[in-house]
């Protein structure tokens, strides 16, 4: 059924729900819905945070939930893996099949059930429809964990080993803030309410600084832009640091008071002078003084100074040190003195979530089950049993993720999803990548069409999603799924019964007012509005910590510091050039990328790639470029650029695979090297070659953005 119904049905109702995507603003969305159908979903006004305002690629959500290839019924593979076809089936055959061949495995014990491994992330942030009544399957089973670090799991362990937890200051007093430094984020495209605080910040005379190595839509908009070479951002604060030293632009009572390790962390600076520090950053030694003295001069005037901080920049081999040295930086200065000064990576760590109480780790009974990174799928999907690795993966389940599109390396997940010894199952909403290789495909609900609570890592609100529609066709909650799964597996706990209205409710207990989510759809954590002004860290010395004892004890540099990346620009001469893949502007991940007004304005597969980069390999704007190095190729249209700097180029993602020039995307290329902390994978440190396809003609831009 179409969402077209007339807008004077006497039938008409709004629902108050939740954005479920992965996205720092996490919106209070309203459904109107007419005739059991959703006609429309707007922002809610009264949601602070929200404004009553959505982004361009959740407002098409009906578009979405409603589109013509919407998987509604089971469906058994009868083609080879990896060919796309499938027969229909009954939900019963499917799920006593699934459960019959985890039963045959986990039958033959605690070691054998490790074969069987879940695969999901972020594809909904909902407490209940991730990690609940799945992770109390898997956790009964005695599955091989999954190490989630596929976005923030860097970011998420630099904060913690510095300030504490993943906390930082509370986004709506960036309004009040007098200089801002927008790192690794473009605000514009992937964080739009904070942009708004901005833009009242900028109306009221902040300086805006942007540091990317992309001249982003977020960029354009900030009084200067930084275009720092991929990898270098722990240098470039390690070079701040060394002129607030220099230049006495320190708060020394907060130092001594509220941090700890400063001799340490500030005989390290000091050899990051600015000649050093740009020539490591690609920048100007005027630059790195410029930078520094608008920080230290603004909390010398006592004007607050802000850093918000994404993901993008701890994407790298050093990305985790790179975010240590980021947020040591207002405890230098004092800024925390102020609620409009601080850093903001996460606020996700203000939640008082109870997650063992959804999740129940104690199901384990006391098995210790490996844990398997999902950044290595690649190859822990081809690894054959072994004493090291234990039993070779036999049964896979995935789940709000689309592994073979997302994943590094994507070549060997290809193949490891292609074995035809390795039973498959994937919950999903369309026949993705990943879902081309399954066994048996289940369709999953919508965010439209089942119970969900939501926390955020941009702001402090928990919400709540209502659904707003009954499940269409045979679609199923996730919760659900794996509840029918459970009770033919045997499992028999009552946990496995409990409904997704209850588990919102368990998923804080009372730590908050559940009837106000009720009538609201939303309720605020409370929290300090300058959380640090007395120092007060969630760490275990309760400071800053510039020296991290705990990373010591594993082993590691114990301050931040820069690491190069595993691929640093120019260092292997046959793939001079630095490539990032940030995601295009109407996608999320590789959500979004099969509605069809959305994938319309992106065109197709696009290389950003700076005049110079080009005129040297005879690119022109709409060529058809190959991009390539030692782990594969991937064939997409050039833009020849001016946000991209010389020698980076910017392959723009997460298209699905199958609706590339050759049934490939940019993660061909991207490896699956981790970080210097939190195991995350290193997706902007890549080296590439580009040429223009020779056999394909030249053609204008828009010729080639149309082809599709």
């Amino acid at each position: 059924m179409s969402p077209s119904a007339s807008a004077a049905s006497p039938n008409t109702h709004e629902v108050i729900g939740a954005c479920p995507h992965d996205c720092p603003d996490t919106c209070s969305m309203v459904a109107t819905v007419q005739d059991g159908v959703v006609t429309k979903v707007h922002g809610n006004a009264l949601h602070f945070h929200t404004h009553g305002a959505l982004c361009t690629k959740v407002s098409r959500y009906p578009e979405r939930t409603y589109h013509p290839e919407r998987l509604l019924q089971p469906m058994r593979r009868v083609g080879p893996k990896g060919s796309g076809q499938f027969e229909p089936v009954s939900w019963d055959t499917a799920l006593d099949d699934i459960a019959h061949r985890l039963q045959t495995i986990y039958a033959r014990g605690p070691e054998a059930a490790q074969a069987i491994l879940p695969y999901s992330y972020a594809g909904t942030m909902g407490l209940v429809q991730s990690e609940s009544i799945a992770a109390r399957f898997f956790h009964q089973l005695g599955a091989s964990r999954l190490d989630r670090t596929i976005c923030a799991s860097a970011g998420a362990e630099a904060l913690t080993q510095t300030l504490g937890s993943r906390v930082g200051m509370r986004v709506e007093f960036f309004a009040e803030s007098k200089l801002i430094l927008i790192w690794g984020s473009n605000s514009i495209g992937s964080n739009l309410h904070f942009w708004r605080h901005v833009q009242v910040a900028k109306r009221n005379g902040a300086k805006l600084i942007c540091i990317d190595p992309r001249k982003t839509e977020t960029a354009d908009k900030c009084h200067e832009h930084l275009a720092l070479l991929p990898g270098t951002d722990a240098a470039l604060a390690l070079g701040l640091m060394h002129e607030l030293i220099a230049n006495d632009w320190l708060d020394h009572d907060y130092i001594e008071q509220h941090t700890l390790g400063w001799d340490a962390l500030r005989a390290r600076a000091l050899e990051w002078t600015p000649e050093r520090t740009a020539a490591v950053c690609g920048l100007t030694e005027a630059q790195v003084r410029s930078l520094a003295r608008d920080y230290g001069e603004a909390m010398q005037r006592g004007e607050p100074a802000a850093i918000r901080m994404n993901y993008g920049l701890q994407r790298t081999r050093g990305g985790g040190n790179a975010v240590r040295a980021i947020a040591c930086l207002p405890a230098l200065t004092g800024a925390w003195r102020h609620r409009a000064g601080g850093v903001l990576l996460s606020s996700s760590g203000t939640f008082p979530t109870k997650r063992n109480a959804l999740q129940r780790p104690d199901l384990l009974a006391g098995r210790n089950p490996r844990t398997i990174n999902m950044s290595t799928i690649g190859d822990d999907l081809l690894r054959p049993a072994s004493p090291s690795f234990g039993p070779a993966v036999e049964a896979l389940i995935v789940y709000n993720s689309n592994p073979v599109a997302v994943a590094p390396d994507s070549s060997k997940v290809v193949q490891g999803f292609a074995r035809e010894d390795l039973f498959t199952v994937v919950l999903e909403h369309f026949q993705t990548d990943t879902a081309d290789y399954a066994d048996y495909l289940l369709p999953a609900t919508t965010q439209l069409e089942h119970w969900d609570i939501h926390t955020s890592y941009g702001h402090t609100d928990v919400l709540l999603n209502r659904p707003s529609i009954a499940p269409l066709g045979q679609a199923k909650p996730n919760s659900q799924i794996f509840r029918e799964l459970a009770q033919r597996m045997g499992f028999t706990d009552p946990c496995f019964a409990e409904d997704d209205e209850s588990l919102c409710r368990t998923a804080f207990g009372d730590a908050i007012d559940f009837q106000a989510l009720l009538d609201h759809g939303f309720c605020t954590i409370a929290q300090p509005e300058a959380p640090f002004a007395q120092g007060d860290f969630p760490s275990a010395s309760g400071k800053c910590e510039f020296f991290s004892q705990s990373l010591a004890q594993q082993g590691l540099d114990g301050l931040p510091n820069y690491i190069p990346n595993w691929e640093p620009m120019g260092a292997q001469p046959e793939y001079p050039l630095a490539m990032i893949s940030p995601p295009a502007r109407n996608f999320l991940n590789s959500t979004f990328v099969n509605v069809k007004s959305l994938r319309a304005i992106e065109g197709q597969p696009l290389l950003e790639i700076g005049a110079d980069d080009a005129a040297t390999r005879g690119i022109a704007s709409g060529d058809v470029v190959r991009v390539f190095n030692t782990r594969g190729s991937y064939r997409c249209v050039a833009e020849v650029s001016a946000r991209a700097r010389a020698g980076v180029v910017h392959g723009l993602g997460i298209w699905w695979r199958k609706l590339g020039m050759d049934g490939s995307n940019v993660n061909e290329l991207t490896s699956q090297a981790l970080t210097d902390m939190g195991r995350a994978p290193t997706f902007y440190d890549c080296a590439v070659q580009v040429e223009r396809d020779s056999a394909t003609p030249h053609a204008s831009k828009q010729e080639a953005l149309s082809a599709a």
